[in-house]
């Protein structure tokens, strides 16, 4: 919770400050080092080359009188240096603006204003208050105070929100990792530079509030103990003539024997002078002896010299030199301007998460929240999300399940869970492995023994980005520990990195094959090409069960390139019949143009009302494993024929074997699928399990290794009868022929001898499984998530246990593509 509302309110000050602060910033930056860029480009005005002994200031200040007599001197700066001009400061009669020009040290004339000195004027009015009506007392400083104040608030509510998992690693809080990119890198460059200059942007923003409140000016004098009005002795009156040559020469005898670097003077309060003497190799210009002259009478107002200066009082004495960072030094001064300069980086990138923000919350909203209670539905849906998307996909999930109802994690408790019969998670990783903010009390209470959960079956769908170390990891923790209560996996974690198409349609293909809405468009699109339907053929004619087809298809365009378990997700078109029985039954028009615009679109059971078919959603896609490699320039699947609800044929299957004609073309595209992808290494052993048209996914697998090289493949392949159902015989034959292919074990359901299923065949052989994988083979299995995943599973797992299997799954030696 309170994460939460620091969070809000970081972003909330920083869309309001931040580009005061930006401002601010950069003119800070643009000032840090203003005397020595007027001194670069005012040659012959603020340096001057040395002609002979510079004149005393009571002879610089009657010079500039008899140049200037109308002039009302306030300030003359002399330097020992004898290249370093005068510099007086004055205004002329009848005008309040006030003005410097400089002397030459050595005649008295005057070289008139520093090039660039109105640039650095302007500057310096918006970082003060903005260049705003009112000066120093509008709203201009109003606004500028506040921005100081949040300034503190982003320091220190950033590092709290930032606190990285493993604090003393000092790369979490230094490096930057320069493989990152788009929202990573934002979020990152924020962070990390944010740790860089934290300490400069809170030591710029307290010393800036100085300027801007009493009340914080009296308290910080009070916390220091330290009796002292804000530049001692207020301004001059213009009733009062300051008697400069008189409060010079009882300066020089109060200080007879003293040499400095510099002397500042100023006319105060009444015909008071305040002279402030720089000591030699000071690393400031508050290094200086301060004494205050009435001039009129030449009597010391007061004398407190820098070897006597407590440090409360050096503090609030050099509150200016600690702001601009010159209290440290050239170090300091450079580390600050330096820091100022980076204050846009924070506005910038502020505002691109923010807007990336928004965008996914805007997604969310698009999706309207599942109507389902909670406290009654027995299929949940729990999210994790930090910044939307996880509770949007959740509530995509919640749409296509039957009556199930989405809730965050949080909500997960002891009663829920007992009360739950099929569980899926959406869950984001934040940073660097951590739990969005509103997870971390469940993710506390994973840390305690888990409860008894052997009743209930799960799927986790895990938001990440591979560009953080910890990829998912949320995500899979929360896999673990509902593994480690008993519950069962429906099919692997879907790792989504990023923003990731394919994996988004693939959990949406998975919850699918459980019995969720087929008739949703895709939850996240991805740009699809034409394929050619090059070959298609009948391959278990005479067969008891559904008819199997091959069908093959290449790309019109360009080659297409994909890898061994990768999917084809094709975008199929309607029966025409059931095209023709919607025509009727809502009595439309039948016209080309409106059978063009049906075969595209979901149509629906029953329609009420008028219907505008270009109203009706798109078709979803299908999805199919790939049979053949790249190499083969074509695409090979495996499609049994299926019947819709309807009684008319299945989208995908229909279009795939009898719709599409030879030679027609289709919408199609590749995904990827890495967790079914083959070994890093070649050399490992493959024990590929599957059935039915699941062949497919293996056939790739082992036509990589016919080209490619490595290990023998044992197959475990089951249908139900070899006199009609043992797809692609023959090519499995060449795969025998060539080696590849070690062993196949089949599994005949209506043969009558033998074992029934598949996962009998496994059980058969255990001993010989149990070896190959102390050996280090990888298992396969692709098929059917009903009946043939889930009983291979218990197999296995018998056979070798479930800390094995879980094992290899982390390393990637176990794989299933399941649907």
């Amino acid at each position: 919770m309170l994460r939460s509302v620091l969070f809000q309110l970081h972003w909330c000050l920083g869309i309001t400050a931040g580009l005061v602060l930006a401002v601010m910033g950069v003119t800070g930056a643009l000032m840090s080092f203003e005397p020595e860029v007027l001194a670069a480009f005012n040659p012959g005005v603020v340096k001057v080359a040395p002609t002979s002994v510079p004149l005393p200031a009571p002879a610089l200040l009657a010079r500039f009188k008899a140049q200037r007599p109308t002039a009302k001197i306030s300030r003359l700066v002399v330097e020992r240096d004898p290249t370093r001009a005068a510099a007086v400061t004055f205004t002329l009669k009848g005008s309040k603006e006030r003005r410097r020009s400089f002397l030459d040290p050595a005649t008295g004339a005057l070289l008139g204003a520093p090039r660039g000195e109105g640039f650095y004027g302007v500057v310096e009015d918006l970082h003060r208050w903005l260049a705003l009506p009112g000066h120093g007392i509008g709203w201009g400083r109003q606004i500028t105070g506040f921005a100081a104040l949040s300034l503190i608030y982003f320091a220190l509510s950033g590092l709290y929100l930032r606190w990285p998992r493993r604090p003393l690693d000092w790369r979490n809080w230094l490096v930057i990792d320069g493989r990152m990119t788009g929202r990573n890198l934002y979020r990152t460059l924020h962070a990390v530079v944010g740790g860089w200059v934290l300490v400069f942007y809170l030591i710029s923003a307290a010393t800036g509030l100085w300027w801007s409140y009493d009340w914080y000016r009296s308290g910080v004098q009070q916390l220091l103990a330290v009796e002292r009005g804000h530049e001692a002795g207020g301004r001059t009156d213009k009733a009062v003539e300051v008697d400069w040559p008189r409060a010079w020469d009882s300066f020089a005898r109060v200080t007879a024997g003293h040499r400095y670097e510099s002397v500042t003077a100023s006319s105060r309060a009444g015909a008071a002078v305040q002279f402030r003497a720089k000591l030699p190799d000071a690393r400031h210009d508050r290094v200086s002896d301060e004494i205050v002259i009435d001039s009129r009478s030449g009597r010391i107002v007061s004398d407190q010299r820098y070897a006597d200066r407590r440090w409360g009082e050096d503090i609030v004495t050099s509150v200016y030199e600690i702001h601009r960072g010159a209290y440290f030094g050239i170090v300091g001064r450079v580390a600050i301007m330096l820091a100022s300069l980076t204050m846009p980086l924070f506005t910038i990138t502020g505002f691109l998460l923010y807007f990336s923000r928004r965008r996914r919350k805007r997604a969310l909203a698009a999706v309207a929240p599942v109507a389902a209670a909670a406290d009654t539905a027995t299929t949940l849906v729990a999210f994790a999300s930090q910044t939307g998307t996880a509770e949007r996909i959740a509530r995509l999930t919640a749409q296509a399940l039957p009556g199930a109802a989405a809730l965050p994690v949080a909500a997960l408790d002891a009663a829920t869970l007992a009360r739950a019969e099929r569980l899926f998670v959406v869950a984001s990783t934040y940073g660097e492995g951590e739990p969005p903010d509103a997870a971390r009390g469940f993710a506390r209470a994973m840390a305690a023994p888990p409860p008894d959960l052997s009743h209930l079956s799960y799927a986790v769908l895990a938001l990440g980005d591979r560009e953080y170390r910890d990829f998912c990891a949320f995500g899979q923790r929360i896999d673990h520990w509902l593994h480690g209560a008993g519950a069962v996996r429906l099919f692997e974690t879907i790792a989504v990195d990023g923003e990731d198409a394919d994996a988004q349609r693939q959990w949406q293909q998975q919850l699918a094959g459980l019995g969720a809405r087929t008739d949703q468009p895709d939850w996240a699109p991805a740009p699809l090409a034409d394929w050619r339907l090059v070959e298609r053929r009948l391959l278990n004619p005479g067969s008891a069960g559904g008819a199997a087809w091959h069908v093959a298809l290449e790309p019109v365009g360009d080659r297409a390139m994909w890898e061994a378990g990768d999917i084809l997700e094709v975008l199929p078109e309607q029966d025409p019949a059931r095209v023709d029985a919607f025509i009727r039954a809502n009595g439309l028009a039948d016209t080309s143009e409106m059978r063009a615009t049906l075969m595209t679109r979901l149509l629906p059971a029953q329609v009420s009302g008028a219907v505008a078919p270009e109203t009706l959603p798109p078709l979803p896609h299908r999805e199919y494993s790939i049979a053949s490699v790249p190499e083969s320039g074509q695409v090979e699947l495996i499609v049994r024929a299926c019947r819709a609800a309807d009684g008319f044929a299945g989208l995908g299957s229909g279009w795939l074997t009898a719709g599409l004609p030879v030679h027609g073309s289709v919408r199609a595209r590749i995904r990827s699928n890495p967790a079914f992808h083959a070994p890093a290494d070649p050399a490992t052993p493959l024990i590929l399990i599957g059935n039915g048209t699941g062949l497919a996914g293996l056939l790739a697998h082992l036509r990589q290794r016919a080209i490619s090289g490595g290990a023998p493949a044992w197959l475990f392949f089951g249908e139900r009868h070899p006199a009609h159902d043992d797809l692609h015989a023959n090519v499995r034959a060449r795969l025998a022929v060539l080696g590849v292919l070690a062993e196949t074990t089949a599994a005949w359901s209506r043969l009558g001898d033998g074992p029934r299923y598949v996962q009998d065949a496994v059980t058969a052989a255990a001993d010989r499984i149990a070896s190959a994988i102390e050996a280090g083979a990888a298992i396969y299995v692709c098929g059917s998530i009903n009946g043939m995943a889930p009983g291979v599973h218990g197999a296995l797992a018998g056979i070798v246990g479930e800390d094995v299997l879980e094992r290899m799954l982390a390393e990637g030696r176990y794989r299933r593509d399941i649907y």
